[in-house]
């Protein structure tokens, strides 16, 4: 395994450089019979493209997919999906000046230790464009699992920097370029600006969530779906911590806040997060993400160069001064791969998903 493929029921490998021709995906295990065209993907990548706002990377790609295999007569095979999206907007030049030289917090140091060379235009493999062909093929589980079973999938931005974001309303999501869940952003974007005048970077906390998920997803031990869910999180680039539920919050709360009590009109809180021993409950899975600041900044930082000698580095550019603005598609996909992936398990294993049990039904 080389670490470019993931799931295994509905196996995604991705594919390309940040600086390459293209870069894309190829989808294993779709169900066949879905009707699929570009249009049913291009929304989801639409929300993560670049050049989108002055709050992000000013890379202008369009990011327009191609279904190359996969789909005749508008509907899938059960055959291999590759989805292709062209790079039309690579600026090479801006990476000249640190082919030998060590970026902080960036993977040029562990690329060339591991394969001992790397691709210093934007990243190369390690850049967050590969994000992309994860959101495409995220988009494909999306449909499949609405279809299917109702599943629906959101997520929106909790906090930029050190400004908490309130929870105001979904509504207000596809509103504003943070996926701010608050009508007023200008306290953001006047945040945003400082720290681009500043020629710094900031974090972000972004929460996801599933809606209409199917009971009994998940298994026992080391195939849990929260466990796997924590997994597919952490591939995101930047992503430095996961929460599931109450998360870290449940250090301080006591047990008997904390378990969810069950009533016969189901469970009456969600603190597990929609899990319980690696199973799905049937309630929304809810998940928080943590994201570090952006690493390529304007402000000079000390480093070594490829002989170990002691240099500064500015990283030029177009960059994100924060990529959790962009991450919530590429949560919402993630996740959404997560319970295909396991709801393909279900049926292999139990047949098809059975519809909730009514929670009265249960303890008979």
């Amino acid at each position: 395994m080389s670490g470019n493929t993931f799931g295994v029921l509905f196996a995604v490998t991705n594919f390309g450089e940040s600086h390459g021709p293209a870069i894309g995906c190829v989808i294993d295990g779709c169900p066949p019979g879905m009707a699929l065209c570009e249009a049913d993907i291009q929304p989801d990548l639409d929300r993560r493209r670049p050049g989108t706002s002055r709050h992000v990377t000013q890379r202008r790609e369009e990011d327009k997919v191609e279904i190359l295999s996969g789909v005749h007569e508008g509907k899938t095979t059960g055959t291999p999906i590759c989805l292709l999206i062209r790079n039309t907007d690579q600026r090479s030049k801006d990476y000249g000046d640190i082919a030998r030289t060590f970026r902080p917090g960036h993977a040029d140091f562990t690329y060339l230790q591991k394969y001992g060379l790397r691709d210093p235009r934007g990243g190369g493999r390690s850049s967050a464009r590969l994000t992309a062909p994860m959101v495409a093929a995220g988009a494909v589980a999306k449909k499949w699992l609405k279809e299917k079973y109702g599943t629906t999938f959101r997520g929106c931005m909790q906090q930029l920097g050190d400004v908490p974001i309130p929870f105001e309303s979904w509504d207000h999501v596809p509103n504003n370029p943070f996926f701010a869940p608050i009508a007023d952003v200008a306290h953001l974007e006047a945040y945003m600006d400082s720290l681009r005048k500043a020629g710094d970077s900031c974090g972000a906390r972004i929460r996801v969530s599933a809606s209409g998920v199917p009971v009994g997803l998940g298994e026992p031990l080391f195939d849990k779906l929260d466990a796997d869910i924590a997994w597919a999180m952490m591939g995101i680039n930047a992503v430095k911590g996961v929460e599931i539920g109450a998360g870290f919050a449940s250090v301080t709360q006591r047990g008997s806040v904390h378990g969810d009590s069950l009533t016969p009109q189901g469970f009456a809180t969600n603190n597990a997060g929609g899990t319980l021993g690696g199973i799905s409950t049937g309630q929304d899975l809810e998940v928080s993400i943590a994201i570090k600041p952006t690493s390529s900044i304007l402000t000079p930082r000390d480093t070594v160069d490829i002989e170990g000698q002691s240099t500064q580095v500015v990283t030029k550019g177009r960059h994100d001064p924060c990529v959790g603005i962009r991450a919530t598609p590429i949560a919402e996909a993630m996740l959404a791969l997560v319970v295909i992936e396991h709801a393909l398990r279900q049926r292999a294993q139990n047949g098809d998903v059975v519809p909730p049990v009514p929670i009265e039904s249960s303890f008979l």
